[in-house]
Formats: C-alpha cells, sequence, structure tokens
C-alpha cells in the first residue's frame, strides 16, 4: 500500500457544536475551510466526504485525516 501524502492539517479533532445539516468534510487536507471542503481537492483523487447530521449536536471531525472512521475522530491522530 502507498503512504498516504496528505498534508496532516492537526493532530487532535475539530470539536464543535453543528446544526442540523448537511456537510462536506475535507479529505484532501488542503482546504483553507478545514475540517469542511473548499473544492482545493480539485484534480486530485479525493473528494469530500457527505454528512448529514439529523439533529444538532457535539461533533468531533477527524483534524489528522486519517481516521478509520472518517469524518469522526477515533483517536488516531495520537499514533501519529
Amino acid at each position: 500500500m502507498a503512504e498516504d501524502d496528505r498534508p496532516i492539517r492537526q493532530k487532535m479533532p475539530y470539536v464543535c457544536e453543528q446544526a442540523a445539516g448537511s456537510y462536506a468534510w475535507c479529505r484532501c487536507g488542503k482546504s483553507a475551510k478545514h475540517p469542511f471542503c473548499d473544492g482545493a481537492h480539485r484534480g486530485s483523487a479525493y473528494r469530500p466526504e457527505i454528512v448529514q447530521l439529523d439533529t444538532a449536536r457535539r461533533v468531533a471531525w477527524c483534524g489528522c485525516g486519517r481516521s478509520a472512521k472518517p469524518p469522526f475522530c477515533d483517536g488516531t491522530h495520537s499514533k501519529l
């Protein structure tokens, strides 16, 4: 398997209160609006993950891009 060459934006989650709605989580690591997509992935193999939150809630978005449960943090950043 090839090494993951995406930028690591931060080695901790983005924890915030999110309103119900649709969100596009950045997979490429290049977005200026991280953890959300701003279209910086264009021309790459990465596409955002679309997430629908049915109710408002506290969310821990993955900040490193390596979570096994994307788009949510699973603690993988602590092993990087």
